[in-house]
C-alpha cells in the first residue's frame, strides 16, 4: 500500500488487532535480528529476511488468515492498496474525517462492493455516491473486490465529507484499488484432481465424507545409481519420481504486474522442514529441470508473479512417516507481502494455506491375495525351498529367493522384514518395513527390495537393547473386524510383549511408537514373552474363509492336542509312534501313551495353555470374536532351562497362507493306519472351509533352530481395496 506522500499513511491489523513483531517472536520463541524479522533457520529472499510472523505457530497463522484487514484513510490523500479477491478491507471513516464534517458519501467503481456498517448493521453503498450517512465513531466501510483487476489501480472508492449544509464536500479521501486473485490448491476432496479453492483445503477430516490432501513418503528409489530412498536427496531423477509426489497449484489472476513493493512467498513452518519437500519446474521451455524450493533448510521461496491468469504447478513429497512426535499433518502457506518502506520488514497482508496428511504405512493380513513369496537359500534348506516352490506354483504367485551371498547364513526371512504399502488417491506402492534385529539379512531390504515403486522404511533404537521380540515374527495383523460397533476396516496390528506385571522382553519403543502413530490399524499388545523366541506367530494366525466374518483365527492349543491323543488312546492307538521319518534327532521311541503319561510335560503345557488363553481372551475382546470364530490346532510345548516354552513337535499354527493354499509345518505326529493323526485332524478342521492343506517338512532346516515355515518365509500381498482415509481412528 502506498500514499501520495513520501511516507506510508496506512497501517494494518492482523485478526482485527495490532500485533507487533516482538509479540509474534515471543509466542514463537524466535530470534530477532536487529532491524529485521524472526530468523528460525537460515535463508534470505532478494536481500530481505522473511518476516518472522510467517514461520511461527498456529496463533500467528490464524491471525494472518483473517479475511478482513483494517485500512486507515486520511482526508486529502490518495491511498493505493492491493486487495485479494475474497478478502475485505475495513475502513475507519470517522477517524479520517475533518473536524467540521457531519456526514459522508461513498462513490465507487463497478469492480468494488462497499457496505456502510454502523452499530453492527450493514447497508450497501450505491456506486453513484448519491446517499449521505451521518458520521459516527463506530461507523466503518467494508470494502471488497468482486473481480481481479486488468491493470493496477483500476478501481476506486471516493469518500466525500460534508459540513452542516450537506451540499458540497468540504474534503475527500480516495482509495485506489488493485484486485488480485490468489489460491493455493491441492486435491482436498481426494478425487485425484486439484480443484480450485476448496473451502476445507486447510484442514483434515477422516471418514468417507472427510477432506484433506494426502502425501506419500517418497521412500522408493528411482535412481539406480543411488543407495538411498528418493526422499533422502533434493533431486528429481525422472518423471516417475514426480509421480510419487502430490501436485499443488498456485493459481493467480490480476494485472500484468503487481504494484511496486509486493511479492508472493511460498513457505513452510520450521517444524515441518524435515517432513515435507517441494519441487518446481524451472524454465520449462529450455528443458525440464525441477528445482528443490522447500524442505530441510529451505523454509521459503519467493514466487514470481507472472500476470494475467496463471497456474504454477508444484510437486510435494513426504520425507517422514507419522511417528510419536509427528502426527502426520504438514502445512504449506503462500503469503502476499508488502514492503512499506526501504529498510522495514515486509508485512503479510494475505495468506492462503493447505494441509497434507502423510499416508500411513499399512500392513497386509493373510486374507489378502499373495503377490510374491520370499525365502532364503541356505546350505540345508534345498528341499524346503522345493516344497515352498510347489506351493507357490499352486497359489499362482511369484517366489523370490535370497541368495546365500546376500543372507550370510540368516534364514529367518519373516523376522527381518514386514511387507506393507502406502496409498494416495493418485498412486500407491508397496513398502517394506525393516526390523532392527540386523542379522545376516540386514542389507537385504535395501539392496534387493528397495527400487522403483517399492519403498523402504526402518526404525532403529538409539539406546534400547534389541531383543528377539523386535523380530517381525512378533508383528502380525488381523483381517478387518468390527468391535462393539467400531469398524477396523484394515484390521488391527498384533505385537507380542511381556506379561503386564513383569519386567520381561518387549518390542523396542521406537518400533511400537511407529506402529501406533500410523493410526489406521490400532495395535493390540499380547503376551508372548513366555516363549523362548517370543513371537506372536508361534501361537496365532488367520486364514481366509467364505462367509460374513471372512476369516478364522487359528490358535496353538495343547489342550486340543491332549484331547486328540486321549481319544486315540480310547480307540486303542496308545502305542502309535510319533516322529517317524523325523530327521536329525535321536531315535527314542515316542508314543501317544508316553506323551499323555508324562506328568511334567502335562503340567508345563497346562501353563502354556494358560498363557495362550490369556491372549485368547484379549483377542476375543479386541477383535470382536466369538468361540465359533476360533479354531484350535493341536500343539505341544517343552520348557527350556530359563523356563520359556518352545514347540515340542513342528508348530502347525506357524504356517504360510497363500489365499486358500496353506503351507503347514509337517508335525510328524502319531501314525495310525499309515496316516498322521495330527495332519488328519487339521485337514478335518480346515479343508471343509475350502482351504487346501500342504504339509512341509521343516524339521532340520527350521524347527530344530526354533522356527517353522512362517518364520522362514515372507509374503508381499495385494493392498486393500478400501481407502485408508475413510477410516475413523
Amino acid at each position: 500500500m502506498q500514499c501520495s506522500s513520501s511516507w506510508p499513511m496506512a497501517t494494518f491489523t492482523l485478526a482485527s488487532q495490532q500485533v507487533s513483531q516482538a509479540q509474534v517472536l515471543q509466542r514463537q520463541g524466535g530470534v530477532a535480528c536487529p532491524g529485521k524479522g524472526a530468523w528460525p533457520a537460515r535463508g534470505k529472499g532478494r536481500g530481505r529476511d522473511l518476516p518472522g510472523s510467517l514461520l511461527g505457530s498456529s496463533w500467528t497463522l490464524q491471525a494472518m488468515q483473517a479475511r478482513e484487514r483494517t485500512l486507515r484513510l486520511q482526508f486529502g490523500n490518495r491511498i493505493e492498496a492491493l486487495c485479494v479477491v475474497g478478502t475485505r478491507l475495513s475502513t475507519d471513516v470517522y477517524g479520517a474525517a475533518p473536524a467540521e464534517a457531519v456526514t459522508f458519501s461513498v462513490k465507487h467503481t463497478d469492480g468494488v462492493e462497499v457496505e456502510v456498517v454502523s452499530d453492527g448493521q450493514a447497508e450497501a453503498a450505491p456506486p453513484d455516491g448519491g446517499k449521505q450517512w451521518p458520521l459516527h465513531p463506530k461507523t466503518t466501510l467494508r470494502i471488497q473486490m468482486t473481480r481481479p483487476s486488468a491493470e493496477a489501480n483500476d478501481n476506486k472508492v471516493m469518500i466525500g465529507y460534508f459540513g452542516g449544509n450537506g451540499k458540497h464536500p468540504i474534503d475527500q479521501a480516495g482509495l485506489f484499488l488493485t484486485g488480485v486473485a490468489i489460491s493455493l490448491d491441492v486435491d482436498a476432496d481426494r478425487d485425484g484432481v486439484v480443484e480450485k479453492n476448496h473451502p476445507k483445503k486447510a484442514s483434515w477430516a477422516w471418514g468417507p465424507e472427510g477432506q484433506g490432501a494426502i502425501l506419500l513418503v517418497n521412500c522408493d528409489k528411482e535412481n539406480p545409481f543411488s543407495v538411498t530412498e528418493d526422499c533422502q536427496d533434493d533431486k528429481v531423477f525422472s518423471k516417475e519420481d514426480l509421480e510419487d509426489m502430490s501436485r499443488m497449484m498456485l493459481r493467480t489472476q490480476g494485472p500484468q504486474r503487481l504494484p511496486t513493493g509486493y511479492e508472493m512467498v511460498l513457505y513452510i513452518p520450521a517444524s515441518d522442514s524435515d517432513k515435507v519437500g517441494v519441487f518446481y519446474l524451472q524454465n520449462p521451455f529450455f528443458g525440464q529441470r525441477y528445482i528443490h524450493i522447500l524442505g530441510r533448510r529451505k523454509l521459503f521461496h519467493v514466487v514470481k508473479y507472472t500476470g494475467g491468469s496463471a497456474e504454477l504447478e508444484f510437486f510435494v513429497e513426504g520425507l517422514r512417516f507419522p511417528d510419536e512426535a509427528f502426527d502426520g499433518l504438514v502445512t504449506i502457506h503462500v503469503s502476499l507481502l508488502e514492503a512499506l518502506a526501504e529498510g522495514l520488514p515486509q508485512t503479510p497482508i494475505f495468506t492462503d494455506s493447505v494441509v497434507f496428511r502423510v499416508a500411513p504405512w499399512i500392513m497386509t493380513p493373510n486374507t489378502l491375495a499373495p503377490v510374491n513369496v520370499f525365502v532364503c537359500s541356505v546350505k540345508d534348506n534345498y528341499l524346503f525351498q522345493k516344497e515352498v516352490k510347489n506351493l507357490v506354483t499352486k497359489a499362482n504367485c511369484k517366489m523370490s529367493v535370497c541368495s546365500r551371498y546376500m543372507n550370510r547364513g540368516d534364514r529367518w526371512m519373516q523376522d527381518e522384514i514386514e511387507f506393507g504399502y502406502i496409498q494416495a488417491p493418485h498412486k500407491g506402492f508397496p513398502v517394506v518395513l525393516d526390523s532392527p534385529r540386523d542379522g545376516g539379512l540386514q542389507d537385504y531390504a535395501v539392496k534387493e527390495i528397495l527400487g522403483p515403486d517399492f519403498g523402504y522404511v526402518t526404525r532403529e533404537p538409539l539406546f534400547e537393547e534389541v531383543t528377539s521380540l523386535d523380530s517381525f515374527g512378533n508383528l502380525e495383523v488381523s483381517p478387518p473386524v468390527t468391535v462393539k460397533g467400531k469398524e477396523f476396516p484394515l484390521g488391527r496390528i498384533l505385537i507380542g510383549s511381556s506379561f503386564p506385571t513383569s519386567a520381561g522382553r518387549r518390542m523396542t519403543r521406537v518400533v511400537r511408537e511407529f506402529l501406533y502413530a500410523q493410526q489406521v490399524q490400532a495395535p493390540i499388545e499380547l503376551y508372548s514373552d513366555w516363549l523362548t523366541v517370543g513371537h506372536v506367530d508361534e501361537f496365532v494366525t488367520f486364514v481366509p474363509v467364505p462367509g460374513k466374518k471372512q476369516f478364522r483365527m487359528l490358535m496353538a492349543s495343547p489342550s486340543a492336542c491332549y484331547k486328540l491323543f486321549r481319544e486315540k488312546q480310547k480307540e486303542g492307538h496308545g502305542e502309535a509312534v510319533m516322529f517317524k521319518g523325523y530327521t536329525g534327532t535321536d531315535t527314542k521311541r515316542v508314543t501317544i501313551n508316553k506323551v499323555v503319561s508324562n506328568e511334567v510335560m502335562v503340567q508345563e503345557n497346562q501353563y502354556v495353555q494358560r498363557c495362550i488363553d490369556w491372549n485368547r481372551d484379549i483377542l476375543k475382546e479386541e477383535l470382536g470374536l466369538a468361540e465359533k470364530d476360533i479354531i484350535d490346532l493341536p500343539a505341544l510345548f517343552k520348557m527350556d532351562k530359563q523356563g520359556k516354552a518352545q514347540a515340542y513337535f513342528p508348530n502347525m499354527v506357524n504356517m504360510v497362507v497363500l489365499s486358500r493354499d496353506l503351507g503347514i509345518p509337517r508335525p510328524f505326529g502319531p501314525i495310525v493306519e499309515n496316516e498322521c493323526v495330527l495332519e488328519q485332524h487339521v485337514r478335518g478342521l480346515l479343508e471343509p472351509l475350502g482351504l487346501m492343506c500342504t504339509f512341509i517338512d521343516d524339521v532340520s532346516s527350521y524347527h530344530q533352530q526354533l522356527g517353522e515355515v512362517h518364520c522362514g518365509t515372507n509374503v508381499q500381498r495385494k493392498p486393500f481395496a478400501y481407502k485408508w482415509w475413510h477410516v475413523r481412528p
